[in-house]
């Protein structure tokens, strides 16, 4: 008797615990070391400041890869020559941006202007589980097009890849800061 009440006073005590929660899904703690920047020096009409956590390849004549081998990302970089087609330019890389509002939840538009250097650039951020969720072109309005878009060699999941698009946004931000037109 005396194994029964122990028993069941155990049990009591065992069994009296809070009604399970579900928990918030884990995110992974990724650390970015700080960037340092470079000139490039190309065999373009353009050069910029880039991470030296990149590495760059020139595929074609007017096509530049970045490449960030950590995080399986790739920048593609296209330049074109303006002849009275900005407009054109303009709108065919927007045809790109905006596809993936069939997936995008939305798309953030941040423009940049600097008359110094004739570099008239906007970037766009994909919101959602786009191929591409950031793209931007730039341009001196005369001569020069650039357009680029940043691809993880992941399949798409922007809750998961958000960390790594914010740094490689920085560095984005950096080539559009840095841009130089050469004639």
């Amino acid at each position: 008797m005396r194994y029964f009440l122990y028993a069941l006073f155990l049990s009591t005590c065992i069994s009296c615990k809070e009604t399970p929660t579900p928990k918030p899904n884990a995110y992974l703690s990724l650390k970015y070391t700080n960037a340092e920047y470079k000139k490039t020096k190309l065999d373009l009409p353009f050069n910029f400041n880039l991470s030296k956590n990149a590495v760059f390849t020139l595929e074609k004549t007017n096509w530049l890869n970045i490449y960030y081998p950590k995080l399986k990302a790739e920048i593609n970089i296209t330049y074109q020559k303006v002849n009275n087609n900005l407009t054109q330019l303009v709108l065919d890389a927007e045809k790109l941006t905006y596809k993936h509002t069939i997936i995008a939840d939305h798309i953030e538009v941040y423009p940049f202007e600097n008359k110094e250097n004739k570099v008239y650039a906007r970037l766009f951020e994909v919101t959602g589980d786009a191929a591409s969720p950031l793209q931007f072109q730039a341009t001196d309005s005369t001569k020069h097009f650039i357009s680029g878009s940043l691809y993880f060699d992941v399949k798409p999941n922007y809750d998961s890849i958000l960390p790594a698009i914010n740094f490689v946004k920085k560095d984005i931000k950096k080539i559009i800061e840095t841009l130089e037109w050469s004639n």
